[in-house]
């Protein structure tokens, strides 16, 4: 068998703490995943009102009263963040794609901007709706 020397290997980024340091791009890129997996429970919630809508009125007032609600709110609210969140997420992996904007500096202010740009769009949307 080869002598393995596991001395000298590569640490795993998953040691978070003093042997990794979490990079602006690597949060951006993990967030873009969770709000997708976000944005499909907000639709789950959608259908569920539809088809309350479409089955009995007191079905209806139960969940029409919790998306109406204070906490019903505060969730539709982080489920519009979360949803531009990934739209541009996604508008920057079409850049990438294209092979453009692709330098580390870059990349980093990319994912600030899109902390900004959601919650911008989020406060829009949130005011004209």
């Amino acid at each position: 068998m080869a002598d393995v020397n596991r001395g000298n290997r590569p640490l795993s980024p998953f040691m978070i703490g003093q042997y990794y340091r979490p990079q602006m791009t690597s949060i951006s890129s993990i967030l873009v995943r969770i709000t997708g997996i976000a944005s499909l429970g907000t639709a789950f919630l959608i259908v569920l009102w539809l088809l309350s809508a479409a089955s009995s009125e007191s079905a209806f007032a139960v969940v029409d009263g919790l998306l109406r609600s204070f906490v019903g709110d505060v969730l539709m609210l982080l489920a519009t963040w979360a949803i531009w969140y990934h739209v541009l997420g996604r508008l920057r992996h079409v850049i990438w794609d294209f092979g453009y904007l692709l330098e580390v500096s870059v990349s980093e202010r990319m994912g600030l901007g899109m902390f900004i740009g959601a919650t911008v769009l989020t406060l829009v949307t949130a005011i004209l709706v």
